[in-house]
Parts: structure tokens; sequence; C-alpha cells
């Protein structure tokens, strides 16, 4: 047995097909991508939506404040007219107070 030699052969010409596995290889990647896209373009959609939500509230709050703010003006206007009115009436009273004591009355 020592002088035995063993010869083993392989066949080792395989067809590997090149443009099959290039091709699967570029479906697998277009899936992937594909899917990339629909998730980025669902979340930038539902973030878009919830902005606008957002938005709408805050014109809604912005809106009700400037009612508020005008309401507000239109009470502080009345106020001073009434104060001038009553520093008018306290002018009036105390001419009317100086004359009764310049004629002797108090």
């Amino acid at each position: 047995i020592k002088d035995t030699s063993v010869i083993v052969e392989m066949d080792n010409s395989r067809n590997l097909d090149m443009d099959a596995i290039v091709a699967e290889v570029r479906a697998q990647y277009e899936d992937i991508a594909n899917r990339s896209r629909a998730e980025a373009e669902s979340w930038y959609k539902q973030k878009y939506e919830e902005m606008q939500t957002s938005a709408g509230q805050y014109g809604d709050d912005l809106r009700s404040t400037k009612a508020e703010i005008a309401e507000l003006n239109r009470a502080i206007s009345r106020l001073q007219n009434e104060i001038e009115a009553v520093k008018g009436q306290r002018a009036n009273l105390e001419a009317q107070i100086a004359e009764a004591e310049e004629r002797g009355e108090l």
C-alpha cells in the first residue's frame, strides 16, 4: 500500500449563471428599496398629518386668544372712559364745594 497513489478528479466546470444571480440580487435590492421607500413615505405622511392637526389646533388657539385680547382691549377702553367721566364728576364736585365754601355755605 505504500506505493499506491490515488487520483481524484472533480468536475469544477459548473456553469454559473451570473446574469441570473445579478438579476436575483437586483430584485432583492429593489424589493428592500421599495419597502424602505414605502415605510419612509408612510412615516412622513403620518408626521405631516400630525403637524397639520397641530397647526389647525394652534390656529384655533391663536384666533381664540386674539378674540380674547380684542375683548380685553374693549373693556380697557370702556374703563378708561369711565375713569375720565368719574374724574370729570370729581372735578365738578370739587368746584361746587369750593364755591359753597366761598359763599360760606359750608
